[in-house]
């Protein structure tokens, strides 16, 4: 379960859920026509090695029973990650074709964006991490032979810490506009700490920033507590703490929090996204993605 002064790297807890993401993504890739694609994803598993690069490189049979490659809730993963990949990578070219020059991904994970959006040429991208998750990132696709395509600034700090003065201490100007990317985070920060970070966001916008945000609404009570259940049920490895990692707890909309400070907002539901784009909407396990929603706001 989480705690407030909880450690992890890109293999435990918090961390491993970029790999499991990464993966996902890098099976999204492997499918006929793909809503979204990241070639880089390859890299991260296959740096891990074992199981993750056994996924994508080894015999589909023997890895059928991975959850990634179910019928129910790999289906639905894979086309939440699509989805969400796709709408990032365009908030992020929209954000550059309207002159902003600043890019801030908040706890970026894995996050290859640097590397392969040419959208980001002669853009800051500053990417903040735990250091270890950071050091993983570089080593692994500079051993690969990628460098980035932005000027990629690294920030090492923990979000609980004062990430902002790390942030300025990197180069970060707050009199620039920013497009700030909040992807797959928010659910395991507590409510307050949430609403910390959409102040810590306001606070150093210039007008004319943006910021893209994934969120989710809470899981049924029941549905949450039937999901612990069955993690600490089983003994598998390769992610059995989603529920336990998250907090579950009710919180502010990011949507109307920005818009009640004069931020214009457009809230997307994930199950609309995959339909405006064509594309089905999972019947079976999906039941995390229908409570998923991504908005992206403006301040004037």
């Amino acid at each position: 379960m989480r705690s407030d002064t909880d450690n992890w790297d890109i293999t435990t807890s918090v961390g491993s859920t970029a790999l499991f993401v990464a993966a996902a993504r890098a099976l999204v890739a492997r499918e006929p026509d793909p809503l979204a694609s990241d070639p880089l994803a390859d890299v991260f598993l296959r740096a891990v090695g074992g199981e993750w690069a056994e996924l994508i490189d080894g015999d589909p049979e023997l890895t059928r029973d991975h959850p990634l490659r179910s019928a129910d809730f790999g289906v639905a993963f894979r086309a939440h990650q699509a989805a969400r990949t796709r709408y990032f990578d365009d908030y992020l070219r929209a954000a550059r074709d309207s002159g902003i020059r600043q890019v801030v991904i908040v706890a970026a994970g894995l996050d290859s964006r640097s590397y392969r959006l040419s959208c980001l040429a002669g853009a800051v991208v500053y990417e903040l991490d735990r250091a270890a998750v950071l050091d993983f990132k570089r080593e692994a696709l500079a051993a690969a032979g990628y460098r980035p395509i932005a000027d990629r600034r690294e920030v090492a700090v923990d979000l609980r810490e004062d990430w902002l003065t790390a942030l300025r201490h990197s180069g970060f100007d707050p009199d620039a506009p920013t497009a700030w990317l909040v992807e797959g985070l928010v659910i395991y920060l507590t409510p307050a700490d949430q609403d910390q970070l959409f102040q810590t966001l306001e606070s150093a916008s210039a007008p004319g920033s943006r910021a893209s945000i994934e969120q989710m609404t809470p899981l049924p009570r029941e549905s949450y507590e039937e999901l612990v259940a069955q993690e600490a049920s089983t003994d598998d490895v390769t992610y059995n703490d989603w529920a336990r990692m998250i907090y579950n707890d009710p919180r502010s909309d990011a949507a109307q929090w920005f818009s009640e400070r004069g931020w214009t907002a457009d809230r997307t539901e994930l199950t609309d996204y995959l339909r405006a784009a064509g594309r089905a909407v999972p019947e079976n396990g999906a039941h995390v993605s229908a409570l998923v929603n991504m908005v992206t706001v403006t301040r004037r």
